[in-house]
């Protein structure tokens, strides 16, 4: 058994803490920034009472759309929504592609990576949902269904439903959400940050939102708002991906 000194504990304990309270917020339909993608959100924050009441038309929701632009945001927030769900992507075991009358909505995320037998599990997921009035299959990827890397009655199920191209945020929509984000996390930006990491930074939403995340550590562990010297300080002991180039 291991054994700690008291200043290593304490070390421990607070380093613990910091990762606990840098934790990010789950991805809800509340929290989402729309931006041009309106129509496919309501759709499936609609979803789980039109399933309950079985008035649901639609049980096959397709989302793609470039990383970044929300796709895994909504499949995750209708996964919170939904007290019946499940999530799968690619490195979830084969045995959760297993169906379970239990489950009203199984949500397949990352659909371009999924294995050969994932895809075989999926294919046979969508038919078991299908065939059930209260329960839905929803995917999402990078791409429209007829492109897709995927065994072709798989990749025709996809594209049998509702399929929505969801768009990335503008700029101000982008500045939004890391304002947001930090809203959310008890952190106050100061106006100049969210600029500054989109003109310095690479500009995918993923990507600022893991750099907001380790600013939200540097920052509580520093004890200090969060300012442009501090990211800039925070900058000259890490490495973020520059945007074109261009150093921070």
């Amino acid at each position: 058994m291991a054994h700690f000194t008291r200043t290593e504990s304490f070390s421990f304990v607070t380093q613990q803490l910091f990762l606990d309270l840098g934790t990010p917020p789950p991805a809800t339909f509340d929290n989402f920034i729309v931006g041009a993608n309106r129509e496919a959100m309501q759709t499936l924050a609609d979803l789980p009472a039109e399933l309950a009441a079985g008035t649901a038309r639609d049980r096959g929701i397709y989302l793609w759309g470039e990383a970044g632009s929300g796709r895994t945001h909504l499949m995750e927030a209708l996964s919170h929504d939904v007290g019946a769900a499940r999530y799968l992507q690619p490195r979830s075991p084969l045995a959760a592609f297993t169906f379970d009358e239990s489950a009203s909505v199984y949500c397949v995320d990352d659909c371009d990576n999924l294995s050969p037998n994932q895809q075989i599990a999926a294919f046979n997921l969508f038919n078991e949902c299908r065939a059930r009035p209260h329960c839905a299959f929803v995917a999402a990827g990078s791409q429209p269904p007829v492109d897709m890397p995927l065994r072709e009655d798989l990749r025709t199920r996809l594209g049998w439903g509702l399929v929505f191209h969801l768009t990335g945020l503008d700029d101000d929509g982008k500045k939004q959400a890391l304002q947001n984000a930090a809203r959310e996390r008890g952190l106050q930006l100061a106006a100049d940050v969210p600029a500054y990491l989109l003109t310095h930074f690479q500009r995918d939403m993923s990507s600022l939102m893991a750099l907001l995340d380790r600013l939200d550590r540097f920052s509580m562990e520093q004890k200090r708002a969060v300012t442009l010297p501090l990211l800039r300080q925070m900058l000259s002991h890490t490495d973020a991906p520059p945007a074109d180039g261009k150093s921070a």
